[in-house]
This record gives C-alpha cells, sequence and structure tokens, in this order.
C-alpha cells in the first residue's frame, strides 16, 4: 500500500494562512481530514494532489519505502471534489469515457458499463453534464474518480448533494478500496462520513 508522509506543510494564500506547519503520517486504512468550512481540508487535499503548491514544508508519497516522483503518483491518484469538474457539453458517459481515453485506458468498456450501473448513472447517463442535479452531477465525478481505479483515492466532501442511497454507494466505495488496500483519504465535516475512517487529522 502506499502511504503518506507530511512534514511541516504551511500554504498561505496572500495574507492569510490556511496550513501551518501541519505534519502527519498515515500508512493504512482510511485517513479522514475533518474540520469546518475554511479549515484548510481542500487545501492539504490540493497539496498531496499536486494542484496547490505548498508555501513551505514537504509532503511524500512512499512504496515499498520508495519515495515516489510526482510523474509516478498523478496517474494513480483518483480524485472527486467540488473543485474538480468535466465538461458541462458532454454527457454523463461521454465524460467518464473522456478520462478513460486520455488516461490512455485501454479495453474498459466493461468498467465503464460497471460503474454507470453502481453509481446508478445509467437512467441519465446521455444526458449533458450541465443538465444534471447537483446529486447526479456528484455521482458522475465520483465514477469519474473511480475509472482509472486508482491506487490513491481522494474524496473531498463525497457526500455532497447525494440522497441516503448516495450517502451509502459512497460508504461502498470506501469499504471496497479499503478491501483492496488502496490508500483512501476523506475530507469532510460529516460525522458519518468520518465514522468510515481509521486515522482522523482535525484541522
Amino acid at each position: 500500500m502506499i502511504s503518506l508522509q507530511v512534514e511541516n506543510l504551511s500554504k498561505r494564500y496572500v495574507k492569510r494562512t490556511i496550513l501551518d506547519q501541519l505534519s502527519f503520517t498515515h500508512n493504512e486504512g482510511v485517513l479522514g481530514i475533518s474540520g469546518a468550512n475554511g479549515s484548510g481540508k481542500s487545501t492539504l487535499l490540493k497539496c498531496i494532489c499536486y494542484l496547490a503548491k505548498p508555501t513551505k514544508g514537504s509532503f511524500n508519497w512512499i512504496e515499498s519505502n520508495r519515495h515516489l516522483e510526482r510523474a509516478e503518483v498523478k496517474p494513480r491518484i483518483g480524485l472527486a471534489a467540488p473543485y474538480i469538474n468535466v465538461y458541462a457539453e458532454l454527457t454523463a458517459e461521454e465524460n467518464i469515457r473522456f478520462i478513460a481515453n486520455i488516461s490512455k485506458l485501454t479495453e474498459y468498456d466493461q468498467r465503464l458499463d460497471q460503474l454507470i450501473d453502481t453509481m446508478d448513472i445509467r437512467p441519465f447517463a446521455g444526458q449533458e453534464f450541465g443538465s444534471l442535479s447537483t446529486g447526479q452531477k456528484q455521482r458522475v465525478k465520483l465514477a469519474v474518480s473511480l475509472i482509472r481505479e486508482p491506487d490513491i483515492l481522494v474524496l473531498d466532501e463525497p457526500g455532497s448533494n447525494l440522497d441516503a442511497k448516495g450517502h451509502s454507494l459512497v460508504e461502498h466505495i470506501v469499504e471496497e478500496a479499503k478491501n483492496s488496500n488502496k490508500c483512501v483519504i476523506i475530507a469532510s465535516n460529516d460525522p458519518k462520513e468520518m465514522d468510515l475512517c481509521d486515522q482522523i487529522i482535525s484541522l
């Protein structure tokens, strides 16, 4: 399993410090990042997913006692977050297929069909993403994060805008990834989502 080591990580925007010398190590199970809105949960995820550069400090992804390079890690990350957008003019299915294509996945049709059914996307698979409800969009974003079968699954507020069935689906996704010995990180202020975690970092 890939582990994560964060050392004295800080992130500052203009005059506001979002993260201040944060350090922790995550070796196994599901890592939860908790905190109120604005506490820095999303900022931390952006940093460790290479979407934002820390102001100070460092982080390392480690596998078999070897620090992985950025180019090795990025293709192995599946990220679902409010700030990750897909194409409004493409249908739900086309968006998932597009990610599979640019990721150079082969023979993914069975995987795509399975995801569409598991995520209950089939009823609106042919509709443009921009026309979907917020809950339907969240299901598509979750499917997009899973199409590459990532070794590192990062979920930022995964249950956002989902109904009870959708929340159960998130639980299933997390449990399945954990049982497959993948690294799973959840950022949320939902106590039920934090209950899925083995280790929790409070911001």
